[in-house]
């Protein structure tokens, strides 16, 4: 897996958080890694990013963008109403493969969900993957709402023929309701794919050293982490 795509159902469900701990459970197993921001929306050129943040978080990472536009708006209108040329997948694509000639794993971060356009053609972070060939990491929300946005996804990178490898909830609260309770048996089964891990609620305003021996503990072995999710719903299911 040396690129992985991380989308999520929809705008702050954690996918900055989710793409930190990733990047910081793999750098403890001893892999080199870089960050690539498909599109930073909503920020100055002086202005850290997205991916400025998972460096602070995760450390020793190595960071990139293809373009910034300062409105926070999906990247295609922020292009556009920037006067600037749009990101195009196939850009993001290239520069994924050539960091990932110097890195063991690339992580590759989208804006939004999986569909958001970057330019007027329509391109998304799903062409991303697909030129890619890469699997796509599924951030998700935790309470009500969750379930259909968590399977319209699962359904177009099965349309797409593209490998969902598993669900990262981006936010576990200290007090989950009924709902989010219920949603970690429910989760896996919309997305027909597994649950992989659950990020606590506030990890980002941890000390960075925290969140980085902390990070294992919230991934699932797949991701280099040693969280169960049986024991995890056992504890947290009504």
């Amino acid at each position: 897996m040396p690129v992985l795509v991380i989308t999520g159902t929809g705008t702050e469900v954690g996918k900055t958080v989710v793409t930190a701990a990733v990047a910081a459970a793999a750098v403890a197993a001893g892999r080199s890694v870089a960050v690539l921001k498909a599109a930073q929306t909503g920020v100055r050129p002086d202005e850290p990013g997205d991916a400025q943040e998972v460096a602070r978080l995760a450390g020793e990472v190595t960071v990139a963008e293809v373009a910034r536009f300062p409105e926070p708006l999906a990247p295609g209108t922020a292009a556009r109403r920037a006067g600037r040329a749009p990101v195009r997948p196939a850009e993001v694509a290239e520069a994924a493969d050539k960091l990932a000639t110097e890195h063991d794993l690339v992580l590759v971060e989208g804006a939004g969900g999986l569909l958001v356009r970057f330019d007027a053609a329509g391109g998304t972070l799903a062409d991303v993957a697909g030129l890619l060939g890469a699997p796509v990491l599924l951030v998700a929300s935790a309470g009500l709402g969750t379930l259909n946005t968590t399977e319209l996804t699962a359904r177009e990178l099965r349309t797409r023929g593209l490998e969902l490898p598993g669900v990262v909830i981006g936010s576990w609260p200290g007090a989950p309701d009924l709902a989010s309770r219920c949603n970690l048996a429910d989760l896996p089964d919309v997305a027909g794919a597994p649950l992989l891990g659950a990020v606590p609620a506030g990890a980002a305003s941890h000390p960075p050293g925290e969140f980085r021996s902390s990070a294992p503990r919230w991934l699932a072995p797949r991701l280099e982490g040693t969280w169960d999710a049986d024991a995890f719903r056992a504890r947290e299911a009504p």
